[in-house]
C-alpha cells in the first residue's frame, strides 16, 4: 500500500481490525483485574510494551489510543496519563533525580513552572530557565548534571517559536534528552521528534479530545528513552480510565477537519484585530509580523486556533465589562474544544530571562468552530464597551 497521508491516519489508526462483522470503534473496556491461564504467565517477566498484566497498566481501549498517537508521532511508544500536567510531571521525575540540573524555556505553561520551583526544587533538582530564542547557544548553559531540556514552542500565553531543531541537535550531542509540548500544534502540524527531539508531550484534553469533556495526558518517546519513562510510570502509579483514552480516540477522528476551521477562524480574528486601535499587538505565530514567523513557517505546517493579543493599559473594570459582554467567547481555563474562549490575564505572568511583552493588559483567545464573522460581530461589540468605559 502506498504511503498515506496523516490525514487518512487520524481516520484509520487505532481501530484494530477482526474478521467478520465489527463496530467502527474499539469498545470501552473496563477492568482492573487480569485473568491469567498459567502459573507460569502470571509470573513470566513483563513484556517492555507493558503486556496487560493489571488495569493500572492500562487497557485494550488505552492500547488503541496510545498506538495511535505513537504512529501519528513516529515513535517508539505513548503512555497515557490523567493530565496534560500529570505527562509533564511524568517525564520530569522519570529523567532527573537529586543533584540534576535541567533547563526550561521561559515561556513554559504555567504549571510547568510551578513544578519545577516548587516539587522538582524539594527533591534536590534544580531548575535554569533560557531564553526560547537561545538556538544552538543553549550548549553554553550545559553542564555535567544536565538532564534534560524541556520545551514548549509556540510558548505558552506568548506564543514564541523556539528553534527546536538547534537545541536537540546540540542535547543530543551531550548526551542530554529533549523533551517538547506539543499541545498546541498537535501531530498534524508539527512532529518534534522528526526534528531530533527525544520525547513529545500533549495534554489531550486540548484538541486532540476537542470537546472539553475529557482530561488526558500522552507522553511519546524514542525506543532510548522508553525504559525511563516506563519504570517512572509504573513506580508513580499513573494511571488513565479508558472512557477518557476512548475520547481521545474519538478526537482524532475529526483532527484534522477540526483544525482546519480553528486554523481559518483563528487568523481571520488575529487580522482583525491587527486593525484595531486598541490593540497594541497580537501574538500569533502564523502572521507573518510575529518574530517567530520564519521558524513557524520553516517547521510547521499549519496553526492552531489559540493565540493572544496585547490591550492599551486599562482599568480593570474596563477588561471586566468587555470581557463579560462578549456572548459567543466564554471565559475559561481551557482550549482546545469546539467553543470559544477568552482569558484576560490581568497582571504579568513570571518571566525569568524575557521581558512581557505588553504593559497593558494581555489577552488569550481561542477560536472555537463558530462562523467567523460571528465572531467578529461579537468582537466588535465587546470592543464598543472597551471605547466606552
Amino acid at each position: 500500500m502506498p504511503s498515506r497521508q496523516i490525514e487518512t491516519d487520524l481516520v484509520h489508526l487505532g481501530r484494530p481490525h477482526s474478521e467478520g462483522r465489527r463496530f467502527v470503534n474499539p469498545a470501552v473496556q473496563r477492568g482492573s483485574t487480569v485473568l491469567f491461564q498459567t502459573l507460569d504467565d502470571l509470573i513470566a517477566p513483563e513484556d517492555p510494551f507493558g503486556s496487560l498484566r493489571y488495569g493500572r497498566q492500562g487497557t485494550p481501549t488505552h492500547r488503541a489510543f496510545e498506538d495511535a498517537i505513537t504512529q501519528l508521532e513516529h515513535g517508539y511508544r505513548t503512555f497515557t496519563a490523567p493530565s496534560g500536567l500529570a505527562a509533564i510531571t511524568l517525564v520530569l521525575t522519570a529523567y532527573t533525580s537529586a543533584g540534576s540540573h535541567i533547563l526550561v524555556s521561559d515561556n513554559v505553561y504555567s504549571p510547568t513552572r510551578d513544578f519545577c520551583t516548587g516539587m522538582l526544587a524539594r527533591f534536590g533538582v534544580e531548575t535554569e530557565f533560557f531564553n526560547p530564542a537561545l538556538g544552538e547557544d543553549i550548549k553554553t548553559r550545559f553542564r555535567k548534571n544536565t538532564a534534560i531540556v524541556f520545551l514548549e514552542s509556540p510558548g505558552s500565553l506568548t506564543f514564541e517559536v523556539t528553534d527546536v531543531s538547534a537545541i536537540a541537535h546540540m542535547a543530543r550531542q551531550a548526551g542530554i534528552v529533549t523533551a517538547v509540548d506539543n499541545t498546541w500544534a498537535t501531530p498534524l502540524f508539527f512532529q518534534p521528534l522528526q526534528h531530533g527531539a527525544d520525547i513529545v508531550i500533549h495534554a489531550a484534553t486540548k484538541y486532540i479530545v476537542g470537546h472539553a469533556d475529557g482530561m488526558l495526558g500522552t507522553v511519546t518517546v524514542t525506543e532510548a528513552c522508553e525504559p525511563a519513562l516506563r519504570r517512572a510510570a509504573y513506580q508513580s502509579g499513573i494511571a488513565t480510565g479508558p472512557e477518557d483514552a476512548y475520547l481521545g480516540l474519538r478526537g482524532l477522528r475529526t483532527l484534522s477537519a477540526r483544525l482546519a476551521r480553528h486554523q481559518e477562524t483563528g487568523l481571520t480574528l488575529a487580522r482583525w484585530l491587527q486593525a484595531q486601535p486598541l490593540v497594541t499587538a497580537v501574538l500569533h505565530p502564523a502572521l507573518p509580523e510575529a518574530s517567530g514567523h520564519a521558524l513557524w513557517k520553516r517547521d510547521f505546517t499549519g496553526a492552531s486556533g489559540l493565540f493572544s493579543f496585547c490591550l492599551k493599559p486599562m482599568r480593570r473594570e474596563t477588561v471586566a465589562a468587555f470581557a463579560e459582554s462578549l456572548q459567543l467567547f466564554g471565559m475559561g481555563f481551557s482550549w482546545g474544544g469546539f467553543e470559544s474562549l477568552i482569558t484576560p490575564e490581568l497582571k504579568p505572568r513570571s518571566r525569568s530571562v524575557m521581558a512581557w511583552p505588553t504593559d497593558g493588559v494581555l489577552v488569550r483567545l481561542h477560536a472555537g468552530l463558530e462562523n467567523a464573522q460571528d465572531l467578529v460581530s461579537d468582537l466588535e461589540q465587546g470592543f464598543a464597551h472597551l471605547r466606552q468605559t
